[in-house]
């Protein structure tokens, strides 16, 4: 299990819960994508439940954030622990985005309930770093899971 004692993307992220290139037609196809990232991982007692939660967060709000980036995340009884699965798409997603544009660069964020200052924290960290126009590059341009994770430490490394 890791500890979300730390706010540690690179950390939260495994090269398991990492796509490069994800084909998806919709939101709703990439939403669903990143959600099946999560399956088998021991933190997630219920699937179907995490999914279903992260789509009525959804409907609250967009999260597509804008620059070309969307943050879905949910605080659901679903998991036992905070996990994030990250995808870039293989084409522009139309995501209806708060900028109107499609975005390229989607992290899942999920957390039990009773982590709301962890999961607010580590969506301001995230969001810092894809303030970031040379770091969304990075990410775009990384040709595997492990120039992600690379990416996100060396981020984690200069930011601090």
């Amino acid at each position: 299990m890791v500890s979300t004692n730390s706010l540690s993307i690179s950390g939260l992220l495994s090269p398991e819960r990492i796509r490069v290139g994800l084909e998806a037609s919709s939101k709703d196809a990439a939403i669903n994508a990143l959600v099946d990232l999560l399956g088998g991982a021991v933190e997630v007692m219920d699937l179907e439940r995490l999914r279903t939660d992260v789509f009525e967060r959804e409907a609250v709000l967009s999260t597509g954030v804008g620059k070309g980036l969307a943050l879905p995340h949910a605080r659901t009884s679903a998991v036992s622990d905070t996990l994030m699965a990250f995808a870039t798409t293989k084409s522009p997603v139309d995501y209806s985005a708060l900028d109107g544009e499609p975005v390229r660069l989607i992290l899942l964020l999920v957390g039990p309930e009773m982590e709301r200052v962890m999961h607010v924290r580590l969506l301001g960290r995230i969001s810092r770093f894809m303030n970031d126009a040379a770091f969304r590059e990075r990410l775009l341009d990384a040709g595997d899971k492990k120039a992600v994770l690379d990416i996100f430490r060396q981020a984690e490394e200069a930011y601090g």
